[in-house]
């Protein structure tokens, strides 16, 4: 049982500390990664940033994802063609539902950031962090985004995930740091005393103090 978010995040930043002179950057998965990758980001004097992921949905299955799009310098496309063949989805409809997608991505972007670009994640180590996962996908995503982007290791990093979802994972990253793997596992939500709700307005003040300064 983790305290708070703020708590797991020293946790794991006290794991984390010997990528510190690799200068690694460490990207959140909002809202409730934020938090986490702040208190490590600042242990670790390396940037922060999020990294956006959006579902493509099967069209009359919205909750069934046949794709996601992932932002960065160069955004990520990711669709299961076999599944977009098994469905007979159009291809007018993939198109249409990637770029408006993109555009929630940056939309939602421009409210954590302005007009800031991503941190450049060729050659880097990057750290992904999250407050927990449950199924993996959305963090499967991340980090096959940040491998395309050129990415030169990857670690996974969060407080508390299930064992086999953490071992599915492996395949998607060159290190993975997980705090607790109980068994059975109910919610992410479950293993925090406190694990409030986090808005944009939360997600914005956080980032700002990782704002470089200006010039």
């Amino acid at each position: 049982m983790f305290a708070n978010r703020e708590s797991a995040g020293r946790e794991l930043r006290d794991r984390l500390m010997p990528l510190r002179q690799e200068k690694p950057v460490v990207l959140a998965l909002p809202r409730g990664g934020v938090p986490v990758g702040s208190v490590i980001a600042e242990g670790l004097d390396a940037p922060l940033d999020v990294v956006l992921v959006r579902k493509i949905g099967v069209p009359w299955q919205p909750e069934l994802a046949l794709g996601a799009v992932v932002d960065g310098a160069d955004p990520q496309v990711f669709i299961n063609r076999a599944l977009a063949a098994e469905l007979a989805v159009e291809e007018s409809y993939i198109s249409g539902e990637t770029a408006h997608q993109l555009a929630e991505i940056e939309r939602r972007r421009k409210v954590y950031f302005g007009e800031r670009a991503p941190v450049a994640l060729a050659g880097r180590i990057v750290i992904l962090v999250d407050d927990g996962i449950a199924t993996g996908s959305t963090m499967r995503t991340a980090a096959r985004a940040v491998r395309r982007a050129g990415a030169a290791k990857i670690v996974i990093a969060v407080p508390v995930a299930p064992e086999d979802t953490v071992a599915e994972l492996q395949a998607e990253a060159d290190e993975i740091v997980c705090l607790d793997m109980p068994h059975p596992f109910l919610a992410v939500g479950a293993h925090y005393a406190e694990f409030a709700q986090l808005s944009d307005e939360d997600v914005i003040a956080i980032l700002a103090r990782h704002r470089p300064p200006a010039g």
